[in-house]
């Protein structure tokens, strides 16, 4: 109070308040009660900055939802990292952190001495704890970034010894020998396709290696006459070893044997591994970087690694992620193919009861997003007839199923069960394909 009169920050109207307001509720129809309600909460947050009157809080969350955005898609394919839709879906705790960072927040500041602070401590220090064996950590904007900024810092205009079974293409055309050369660094190649030894590495390593690279090839599988050299031995030949393990798992996990992780590959001896945050992790895209102390400071202090560094909703969204509950990527992983079944079924009974032609069927669904190849996860599916999937894609919600010989596939294995009433509305709206 002041002079007598009221903070404005204290007029802010409660959320339900918000929601309950007729154009408000209509959004929630349109755009769905999550999305809404995070538009509510910045709009409540820049009110009580001050940048939007109290009673103007409803009109500003509605106009953000009304600004250009990437549409909600339900995920019906049975991938559980899909490329096209983003990997994986962030937690409820994610989303949180991320609504939380939209204003001003301590990502670069001590609010103890009020004094600069290392950008992201928070974040690293989650990340820290999670891989105890890493005497260090930094993160960049995504994988390949992190792999760029090891080949640029480590092995600038000297060489790195790599597997030519490893020489992937990561996706859309790019491809690992490229990604590095474009670095300064040359790549001095080992081995053949199907078979590198240890020995083929010792005879490649001398006074211009830079390091040796071991590169995990997360989107296919080489199977018959193969081996390949494992990071303990690679680490007794006097080189620094760079371990890129892909899709981001930071331990062992049962469900995904043959998928390395952080703490396996630096306990082995690997003095830097380089993943993706976006795939098992469960998180936002962000390239991470686990390794010894002078290694990681050595990159963290690159020029390279301001032009390549994350912004702070991706910090809130990736120590969320790793310190918060399971996530979606976990729980699709996880799920029940009994209860899967189950909801298949709910689903199927509703549509048959709204005249629609539906079939409950199992199949089977794929990790994805260039993560643990060859898994496959029993699941159930609603099967429809093909005419339904090009209306599905553009209804709102927008749904995207698996078409598959003449029938288009609705997996509900990386479909929340609380989406399940969504779903069947979608397919409900469906117009012009419906059975007579």
């Amino acid at each position: 109070m002041s002079g007598g009169v009221a903070d404005p920050r204290r007029r802010v109207p409660r959320t339900d308040v918000v929601l309950a307001d007729p154009a408000v509720a209509a959004a929630v129809a349109e755009f769905g009660r999550p999305r809404v309600k995070a538009a509510v909460g910045v709009a409540q947050e820049r009110a009580r900055r001050g940048e939007v009157a109290p009673e103007a809080v409803a009109q500003a969350a509605l106009a953000a939802l009304a600004a250009p955005t990437p549409r909600v898609v339900l995920n019906a394919t049975g991938v559980v990292l899909h490329t096209n839709l983003g990997r994986a879906a962030l937690s409820a705790s994610a989303v949180a952190a991320l609504v939380a960072a939209a204003g001003h927040t301590d990502v670069e500041l001590d609010l103890r001495t009020g004094r600069r602070a290392r950008r992201g401590r928070d974040t690293l220090a989650v990340l820290a704890a999670a891989v105890p064996h890493a005497q260090a950590a930094h993160v960049v904007n995504n994988g390949a970034a992190a792999l760029v900024l090891a080949a640029t810092a480590l092995a600038g205009g000297r060489e790195i010894v790599v597997s030519r079974g490893e020489l992937v293409e990561i996706g859309d055309g790019f491809r690992l020998p490229e990604l590095l050369e474009s670095t300064g660094a040359r790549l001095r190649e080992v081995g053949t396709t199907n078979r590198t030894t240890v020995a083929d590495y010792a005879a490649a390593v001398g006074e211009r290696t830079g390091f040796v690279l071991k590169v995990h090839p997360s989107n296919f599988v080489v199977s018959g006459f193969t081996s390949a050299a494992p990071v303990r031995d690679l680490a007794g030949l006097g080189a620094p070893v760079v371990v890129d393990i892909g899709s981001g798992l930071l331990a062992a996990d049962p469900l995904l044997p043959a998928e390395p992780d952080a703490g396996s590959a630096l306990r082995a001896g690997a003095a830097l591994v380089t993943a993706s945050g976006d795939k098992l992790l469960g998180g936002p895209q962000a390239g991470l970087l686990f390794g010894t102390a002078d290694v990681v400071d050595r990159l963290r202090r690159h020029p390279l690694a301001r032009a390549l560094r994350v912004d702070k909703l991706t910090l809130a969204a990736l120590a969320a992620t790793v310190a918060g509950p399971v996530s979606p990527t976990w729980s699709a992983l996880r799920a029940d193919p009994v209860a899967l079944r189950g909801r298949a079924q709910r689903l199927r009974e509703d549509l048959v009861a709204a005249g629609h032609a539906a079939e409950v069927t199992p199949c089977v669904s794929v990790v994805g997003g260039g993560g643990a190849p060859g898994v496959e996860l029993p699941s159930w599916a609603v099967a429809l007839p093909q005419r339904y999937a090009q209306p599905l894609r553009l209804g709102e919600p927008a749904v995207l199923g698996r078409v598959a010989r003449g029938r288009v596939l609705l997996d509900l294995r990386c479909v929340p069960a609380e989406a399940d009433g969504r779903l069947r509305e979608a397919v409900l709206r469906v117009g012009g394909a419906r059975c007579g």
